[in-house]
């Protein structure tokens, strides 16, 4: 499938979410995490790690970002990921932490590279400049109708402004989570879209929004699995992207689990 990125990209599709669709929570409906859960291996690991793989290789000016201020931030979130890596995962070794290891001390590249070729999650690194958090370095591979370079060395305020319902009043509730989550205890909260594409990789300028896909016919839910961390020696602030595509009648399962 070659999509309007010009990319060509496999069709990527989960079966099943690790959060229950069912039970919504309000706006920024954040919950706590235990560290042991912040990292998730799902079904679609391979799938999905050979298409972050082929995008980093290939497509490095649109996944990947870090400012000068960020190196130490990047290296320590490395060192984070590698030590809290999810377990085996049934009969697959690439869902070891070893495997990741060693593919981690063959590869060549940034500490961000790296990261994007071991675990599913995207990865945000915000520092706080002044009153707000900026966004100085990020490994984004599964973009939902965004665009990497407009949003990098960009503070929350900015980065959210294409979100309708990010008001003042949730701006300022997101900057005091930001403000504070402590180390070794981060926090979590999903969202759900309904989209007429599935595909994973899907930047897009604010200038050139997506028309809303239509919820009654639309074939496709894309999720996020989204979590913030801080980490303790750099201070700087960690926004995780799980992201999850399911087909409309698993999606609708979902909604419907009791």
């Amino acid at each position: 499938m070659t999509s309007e990125t010009g990319f060509k990209q496999p069709l990527i599709v989960n079966r099943r979410l690790p959060f229950d669709l069912s039970k919504p929570r309000p706006l920024p409906g954040i919950a706590p995490l235990e560290m042991a859960e912040w990292l998730h291996v799902d079904e679609t690991y391979e799938q999905q790690m050979a298409l972050r793989r082929r995008l980093i290789t290939e497509r490095p000016q649109d996944v990947l970002a870090q400012s000068q201020s960020a190196g130490e931030a990047a290296e320590e979130l490395l060192e984070t990921v590698l030590q809290n890596l999810p377990p085996l995962s049934g009969k697959n070794p690439d869902h070891a932490a070893g495997a990741a290891l060693r593919f981690t001390s063959e590869s060549q590249g940034s500490d961000l590279e790296k990261i994007g070729k071991i675990v599913q999650e995207d990865f945000c690194i915000l520092q706080k400049t002044d009153s707000e958090h900026v966004m100085t370095a990020a490994v984004l591979c599964f973009p939902a109708s965004w665009m990497l370079m407009e949003k990098i060395n960009r503070p929350l305020t900015h980065i959210h402004g294409a979100v309708d319902e990010y008001d003042p009043n949730i701006a300022k509730r997101v900057q005091r989570l930001f403000d504070g989550v402590r180390p070794e205890k981060p926090l979590w909260r999903w969202n759900a879209l309904w989209n007429d594409d599935p595909d994973l990789f899907q930047p897009r300028a604010v200038s050139d929004p997506r028309p809303p896909a239509d919820p009654d016919t639309a074939p496709y839910l894309r999720c996020e699995r989204q979590c913030i961390l801080r980490l303790p020696e750099t201070k700087a602030v960690v926004f995780s992207i799980h992201s999850f595509v399911l087909n409309r009648d698993d999606a609708m399962r979902a909604y419907c689990k009791t």
